[in-house]
């Protein structure tokens, strides 16, 4: 989902951890990053593989992802945010700042990082 934040807005940046050894199963975690994220499901059939998308939560919330557990939203969605890794708070520790945006300096920092990748 495509996002444009405006100067100035306040924007929450959004990173967590998942504590490993708290998941009961690697099932567990999965299902985690399964409803964060989302996830392509495969179903073989006869003839041909069926291939759909199953939302996650970041499917519903725009965003922009600035490393594998970093990410920035808008300040509206973070309760919902705080509500689902609070369903998670045994297993994944998270931490939330909230921010005001200098959109240019933002992009260059986010462009200078993905060129060093």
């Amino acid at each position: 989902m495509k996002i444009i934040f405006r100067k100035n807005e306040k924007v929450v940046i959004v990173s967590f951890d998942t504590v490993s050894e708290n998941f009961d199963s690697n099932y567990e975690r999965n299902k985690f990053f399964r409803e964060l994220y989302g996830w392509q499901q495969v179903i073989p059939g006869e003839r041909k593989n069926y291939s759909y998308r199953r939302p996650g939560l970041l499917d519903e919330i725009p965003h922009k992802k600035i490393s594998s557990s970093v990410f920035m939203i808008a300040l509206e969605h973070m309760k919902r945010m705080e509500d689902f890794f609070d369903q998670w708070s045994q297993k994944v520790e998270y931490d939330m700042i909230e921010v005001i945006l200098e959109r240019e300096r933002i992009l260059k920092d986010l462009r200078r990082r993905r060129e060093e990748l």
